[in-house]
C-alpha cells in the first residue's frame, strides 16, 4: 500500500529585506543633541549630527518655513543615512518626501509640476474634528433571531454602562452586524461613533479579568469609563496637501492615490485648497505640519529647476528643504557655468551646508562590524580587520559589498564563520575601481572607442591614485 503523503505547511512570515540604510533607527543624539559615538546605526559624522539635530528641532517647531540644508561630502560619507536618521526621527506624523534629482525628467509631466507636487507631499495637515462618541462597557448583548429565515430581520438590545450610569440601546440590523464583526461581547469596553455607526472594541474591563482561565497575549485590558455614556471627542485626522490636491482635482481622486496616476494638478485647485486651509487654520480646525523635502544627487538638477526653487522657498507653506550632492566644482546642469556643487550660487546663498568628512579606519570597522550584524553574517577577527583594510584602501560601500559575498563563499565551502580566506577569494573574484582602473589602462587597446590619447594617461593616475 502506498505510503500517505501529509500536506506540508509552513509560517507565512513577512520577508524583511536588507537594504543599504536598513540598519540606520535614528540619528543616534542624546536629550541635549550631543552626538554619540556609536548609536542608532550611525557611526562617526559627528558635526554633521549634530548639524542635522539642530535643523530637527527646528522643523520639530514647526516656526520655520522654507530653510535649505545642504548636505555636501565625498561619495559614501553618509550624506544619504543623514537624511535617513532625520526621517526616522521625526515619527510618523511629520511628512518625509525623498526624491532623486534624476527621477524629476523621467516623471510625464512638466519638471516644475513634478517639484511641485513633491513639494506639497512633504507639507502635513492636522485636520480636527469633534465627534459624538458613546462610550461603556457592555453589560449584556441581546439579539434575537427569528424562527424562520426571512421573516423578519434581526432585532436586539445592547446594555452600556459607565461608573455612574446604565443604558439599554435598541439595535438595528446594521449595528447588530457591526458588533458581531467585532466580536462584542460582555465585559468589553467599546466606543460607538454616532455619526458613522463604527464600533470600536477599546479592550475588556478589568471588573471581568477572572471570567476565564487563559487569555490571549493580544487581549488589553482597560478601566470602565467614567461619567456620561455620550461624549464630544476631538478626533484629528493627518493628511499632506498633495493627497488634498489629489483627490478634490478629479472625481475619482482617492483612487489616483493608490494608482499614482495623479498627472498635472491645476494651479486653481491649489489656490481654492489653500484657501480653505488658511479659513480652517483661523478657526483653529487645522494646524500646519511643515515637513522636509529630500532631492538626493541635486546636481542632476538644471537651471530651471533651481530657479523653481528659489521661489518656492519664499513660500509660507514651504517645507524644510534637505538637498544632497557629492559634487565639487562643476557645471551647472543646462548652462555652460561651473559653480560649486553644481549648484548657482543665489541658491547656494540660502543653503545651511552641513560637510561630511571621510570615515576613519576605526569608524570603518565599526560600520562593517553594524553591517555584519544587520546582514546576519558571522565574521572572524582576522577577517573583520582585512576587510577594514580594504575599506580605508578602496571605498566603505566596496567593502561592505563583500560582506554578503564573503558569506556565500563560507556557505560554499560548508564554514560556519567567514575567514581569512573567504574575504581573499572574493577580493580577486570582485575588482574595485582602482584595480579595474589600472586593467583598462593595460589593456586599453583592446577596447572599443578607446579615446584615452598617450598625453592624458599621466592626468587619469593622477586622478585615480
Amino acid at each position: 500500500m502506498a505510503e500517505l503523503k501529509l500536506s506540508e505547511s509552513r509560517d507565512l512570515t513577512r520577508i524583511e529585506r536588507i537594504g543599504a540604510h536598513s540598519h540606520i533607527r535614528g540619528l543616534g543624539l542624546d536629550s541635549s543633541l550631543e552626538p554619540r559615538a556609536v548609536s542608532e546605526g550611525m557611526v562617526g559624522q559627528t558635526s554633521a549630527r549634530k548639524a542635522a539635530g539642530v535643523i530637527l528641532q527646528m522643523i520639530r517647531d514647526g516656526k520655520i518655513a522654507g530653510r535649505a540644508v545642504l548636505l555636501a561630502g565625498q561619495p559614501g560619507t553618509g550624506k544619504t543615512a543623514i537624511a535617513m536618521g532625520m526621517a526616522k526621527s521625526l515619527g510618523l506624523e511629520t511628512p518625509f518626501a525623498m526624491i532623486a534629482g534624476s527621477e524629476l525628467f523621467s516623471l510625464e509631466m512638466s519638471k516644475t509640476e513634478a517639484l511641485t507636487q513633491a513639494f506639497r507631499k512633504a507639507i502635513g495637515v492636522r485636520i480636527k474634528e469633534e465627534t459624538e462618541v458613546i462610550e461603556g462597557e457592555v453589560v449584556e448583548v441581546q439579539i434575537d433571531r427569528p424562527a424562520v429565515a426571512g421573516a423578519a430581520s434581526k432585532s436586539g438590545k445592547l446594555t452600556l454602562k459607565t461608573t455612574e450610569m446604565e443604558t439599554v440601546y435598541d439595535l438595528g440590523a446594521k449595528m447588530i452586524e457591526a458588533l458581531g464583526k467585532e466580536k462584542v461581547t460582555s465585559g468589553d469596553v467599546i466606543a460607538i461613533d454616532k455619526a458613522s455607526g463604527k464600533i470600536t472594541k477599546l479592550g475588556r474591563s478589568f471588573s471581568r479579568s477572572r471570567d476565564f482561565d487563559a487569555m490571549g497575549p493580544q487581549v488589553k485590558f482597560v478601566q470602565c469609563p467614567d461619567g456620561e455614556l455620550q461624549k464630544r471627542k476631538e478626533v484629528v485626522h493627518c493628511v499632506t496637501l498633495h493627497e488634498i490636491d489629489v483627490i478634490n482635482s478629479r472625481t475619482q481622486g482617492f483612487l489616483a492615490l493608490f494608482t499614482g496616476d495623479t498627472g498635472e494638478i491645476r494651479a486653481e485647485v491649489r489656490e481654492q485648497i489653500d484657501t480653505k486651509v488658511a479659513e480652517w487654520r483661523e478657526e483653529g480646525k487645522a494646524e500646519i505640519v511643515p515637513g522636509v523635502l529630500f532631492i538626493d544627487e541635486v546636481h542632476m538638477l538644471d537651471i530651471e529647476c533651481f530657479s523653481f526653487l528659489n521661489r518656492a522657498l519664499e513660500n509660507e507653506m514651504a517645507p524644510i528643504l534637505v538637498v544632497a550632492t557629492n559634487r565639487g566644482i562643476t557645471n551647472i546642469r543646462g548652462t555652460n557655468y561651473k559653480s560649486p556643487h553644481g549648484i548657482p550660487i543665489d541658491l547656494l546663498d540660502r543653503l545651511l551646508i552641513i560637510s561630511t568628512q571621510p570615515y576613519t579606519e576605526e569608524e570603518i570597522r565599526k560600520i562593517l562590524d553594524i553591517r555584519c550584524q544587520e546582514e546576519d553574517v558571522e565574521m572572524a577577527e582576522g577577517a573583520k580587520q582585512l576587510l577594514t583594510k580594504i575599506g580605508v584602501e578602496t571605498s566603505l560601500r566596496y567593502a561592505i559589498h563583500l560582506i554578503i559575498a564573503a558569506a556565500l563563499a563560507c556557505q560554499k565551502r560548508k564554514g560556519k564563520v567567514v575567514e581569512l580566506e573567504d574575504i581573499n577569494r572574493v577580493y580577486h573574484l570582485f575588482l574595485d575601481v582602482k584595480r579595474s582602473t589600472q586593467y583598462l589602462m593595460e589593456y586599453q587597446n583592446q577596447y572599443m572607442f578607446n579615446e584615452t590619447g598617450e598625453g592624458e594617461d599621466d592626468d587619469v593616475h593622477a586622478t585615480v591614485f
